[in-house]
């Protein structure tokens, strides 16, 4: 059996507020590491049917910027299950309400704008 190994290194401050956060993995055709403002990991614990997951950004992580990692993210996550369960009607809705988020935030950001 082959194996991949990931390595995550996040970097804190005096406050252990993750200030940088970098990933090597083997199957990677990078030789260096790749450095990210944000990650969440989730697990399926099959035992006790609960997801475990780790979710962290750093403090350089601009709210914009975490928008457009939520809105990605779901459009993934419903990708995946879309292919995982076979429910495209399903994996639709998911990704139409991540279209809905993004639309909600980018109203919400031009009303906070006008504001200032």
């Amino acid at each position: 059996m082959s194996k991949s190994t990931i390595t995550i290194e996040v970097g804190m401050d005096e406050g252990r507020v993750p200030s940088t956060i970098n990933w090597t993995a083997t199957e990677s055709t990078s030789e260096n590491p790749q450095k990210a403002k944000a990650m969440m990991l989730s697990f399926w614990d099959g035992a006790d049917k609960a997801a475990l997951r780790i979710d962290l950004w750093t403090k350089d992580m601009m709210v914009d910027e975490m928008a457009d990692f939520f809105y990605q993210t779901l459009m993934t996550m419903a990708d995946t299950y879309g292919r995982a369960t076979q429910y495209s009607e399903d994996a639709e809705e998911m990704k139409q309400y991540a279209v809905d988020f993004y639309e909600k935030f980018r109203a919400k950001q031009l009303k906070d704008n006008k504001a200032d």
